[in-house]
Parts: C-alpha cells; structure tokens; sequence
C-alpha cells in the first residue's frame, strides 16, 4: 500500500486538482486512479511527477507496509529517528554481525560510530573494521528499502557491494566485490561451491525458496544453511546471508533474529551439524528471536 499524502500537498499547493494532472503530464486516467487507491506508480511516473513539483519522489509517496515491523522501521529511518527500533538494529546487528567476523570494534564503538559518526580509539583498530561497520549500517538500510521485493541474485550481489567496496579487499584483481567468487574457497575447513558451479546453484537455491507458498522462519533458516553452504562470494559471506535473513523475515512478517557475538559457537556448529542435527542451529535463530521480542516489547511493538 502506498500513502500519497506528499503529492495530494503539493497539489493543494499549486491548487490543482488530480483529474488536472492527465492533461498537465499527459498522465492516462488509469494512473490517477491508482493515486486514488494507494497503489504503486512506475518510477517514470514519479519522477515525471517530481520532476514537475521540483522535488524528490520520496517527498511525495511513501510505502505503507501492514507488517509493524517494517513500518516502525520505515518511519524511523525516514525521519531519522534515534533512540528506537531502527536505532537499535543498527548497532546491535551490525556489531555483532561484524565481531562474529572478527571485528575489534566494540559495541560502544559501534553504537558511537551509528549516533555521532566518530570514534574514540584506545587501540589501533583496521580501518576496515571501522569502514565495514559504516557500510554495514547502510546496508540495512537497503534491507529495510527493498525488504517486500523478492529475493533475487542481484539484490544479494548489491549487499555484497555495499558492505566490500572501498575496502582493501576491493583493490585485490582476484576479489570480485558485487560479485561471485573468482578462487575456490572453505569455511570451517569444510570445500564449498567452486566458483564455475556457484551461478546454478545460486539460482537453483533462490528459484526453489521463491517457490514456496508460506514461507516460516523455518524455511529462511533452511535458506541461510543453503547460501552458507554454497559460499558464494570471496569473503563476506556470514554478514550478507545474515543480513538477507533479515530482509526474508521482513518480508515475510516474521520475527527477525539477532545472532549475538556470544552464541557464535552455537551458530557455527548449528551450520556445521545442520544436516544431521537441524535443532542446534534452528534453536540458535530461535534465540535470537526471543532477544528480538524483548526489543518489541521494549518499544511497545505489537505483532501477531
């Protein structure tokens, strides 16, 4: 659902009435009518429609979501909000999606670096660390912008490049940022995908969870082992296929799950034992749920 509230005060402004705009944008009737009905208008509309109020098409329309979380999410980071729910995913998923990859920022450090965009240093820190968590905040925003979309490879390539670019790893002819894998790889000293078989597996593992009808937590867990297992780019693998967790559980109006720092032991032998024992990892997310229920709850969010 779209609210249009933006465009109807610009029209109240210039005094134009919306049967108007067919003839002063050549717009068809059928486009009006959709304005009416709060549905959504091609990005060629809305930008013939900014470009005409002399504006940015976010000033006129914005998303309405029927999912709490998603919309609390939406109307913070719209309004840049501090001290909520979009305040606090921010740190605490990017610290601990990031410590779980060896980051030596502290979650102080990281919630400082989210509230001031500076950083007060003891230690020397890889400017990577500091780089990846400022491209990790980003990232969720992009999560949270495109989180109804269905899952496609580009929009997972697209996290991989907002979290690895201009970091030393991109200036490497071998490290392909945005992309899949160039060189072989493994995790946990387990082979994975070899970079000629990563695109048809990628495809064959979206195309089948998009697939599906009604999609539970337990159908993105399942997804996460998948990507997980398939390893699909160089480096950075965890903190994409955690973060496309994120997006899947918004999408779908789920709960989503914080994996925390601390329960990194449990997260890794969950993916490692997964096909023999499901439980371990599944109990795991299942945690990181209830860690996010506490937020709600914290910040009066009801959800079904």
């Amino acid at each position: 659902m779209f609210s249009y509230k933006g465009l109807e005060q610009k029209l109240k402004e210039r005094n134009v009435g919306r049967s108007e705009l067919t003839k002063l944008l050549g717009l068809s009737s059928r486009t009006v009518a959709k304005i009416g009905r709060g549905e959504k208008l091609s990005r060629a509309v809305m930008e013939k429609l900014a470009g005409f109020f002399g504006c940015a098409a976010e000033e006129l329309c914005r998303e309405i979501s029927d999912n709490p979380i998603l919309q609390t999410l939406r109307e913070e980071k719209d309004a840049k909000i501090s001290g909520g729910l979009y305040h606090e995913l921010q740190v605490r998923m990017t610290y601990n999606s990031n410590h779980i990859e060896g980051s030596r920022l502290t979650e102080d450090q990281t919630r400082l670096i989210f509230e001031t965009n500076t950083l007060n240093l003891d230690d020397a820190v890889p400017v990577d660390d500091v780089l990846e968590t400022v491209h990790h905040f980003r990232a969720i925003d992009y999560v949270i912008d495109c989180a109804e979309e269905e899952l496609s490879e580009e929009t997972i390539k697209k996290l991989h490049y907002i979290l690895k670019h201009d970091t030393k790893d991109s200036a490497l002819d071998w490290f392909a940022v945005g992309d899949y894998k160039k060189r072989p790889n493994t995790v946990g000293g387990k082979e994975t995908a070899k970079p000629k078989d990563v695109p048809s597996r990628m495809k064959k593992l979206i195309g089948e969870y998009n697939a599906k009808k009604d999609v539970s937590i337990n159908d993105i867990i399942a997804f996460h082992v998948g990507f997980e297992k398939i390893h699909p780019f160089q480096d950075g693998n965890g903190r994409v296929g955690r973060l496309v967790a994120l997006k899947e559980c918004l999408r779908f109006n789920v709960v989503p799950f914080i994996i925390e720092d601390g329960k990194k032991a449990f997260y890794y032998r969950g993916l490692s034992e997964w096909d023999n024992e499901t439980g371990w990892l599944t109990d795991t997310c299942l945690d990181g749920q209830d860690t996010f229920k506490k937020l709600l709850a914290a910040f009066e969010i009801e959800v079904n």
